[in-house]
């Protein structure tokens, strides 16, 4: 199984969301995708993946891939269980950054809105996997030219980790269809 997590504000219907989609539909269709909206709050969002992979850990081999947020929690969720992981511009401190997003907050794929509030900054940080349990378990995909998170806090983080770290980019991570079988085959799905 194939489990992708969307970055913040983000959607099933995201671009890389969609490069995944169709490269199991067209060349593996064997593979469970699983690539779920995810609540907007942190500790509703944790809660969920937990029920979800602890239902499906026994009857699959998940593999996760993050994006941005998605990292974060797939970081945690590898902490939990072992998943092994493909980290794309991964958010290493969250909480830091959406400190500045609080209050109204609307996805823009999905229109719903909601209030960021400071309790949802202190769940991000009870999420935070101090130090890889298994730095094989990942392989980091990052690009330097990251508009919204710091590329180099990725690159410390994932430090013992298979990593791809490209010059320019930004934070969709430009390019990102060269990547689905590579990231199939790192997953061993």
């Amino acid at each position: 199984m194939l489990l992708y997590l969307h970055g913040f504000n983000s959607s099933p219907g995201s671009h890389k969301a969609n490069l995944i989609r169709e490269y199991c539909q067209q060349n593996r269709p064997d593979i469970r995708l699983e690539i779920p909206q995810l609540p907007h709050f942190p500790k509703r969002a944790a809660d969920y993946l937990d029920a979800f992979v602890s239902s499906h850990i026994r009857d699959y081999n998940i593999g996760l891939v993050g994006s941005s947020l998605g990292g974060y929690l797939s970081t945690w969720l590898n902490d939990k269980y072992g998943c092994r992981a493909v980290v794309v511009n991964p958010a290493v401190r969250p909480y830091e950054l959406l400190s500045d997003f609080l209050g109204q907050q609307t996805n823009p794929y999905t229109l719903q809105s909601y209030v960021l509030e400071d309790k949802h900054i202190s769940e991000l940080k009870a999420l935070e996997v101090a130090s890889l349990r298994c730095a094989n378990d990942f392989w980091l995909l990052q690009q330097q030219g990251d508009e919204v998170l710091d590329y180099r806090q990725a690159v410390e983080k994932y430090q013992h980790s298979q990593s791809t770290i490209e010059e320019g980019g930004d934070h969709s991570f430009i390019g990102f269809e060269r990547y689905p079988e590579k990231i199939v085959e790192f997953l061993q799905l």
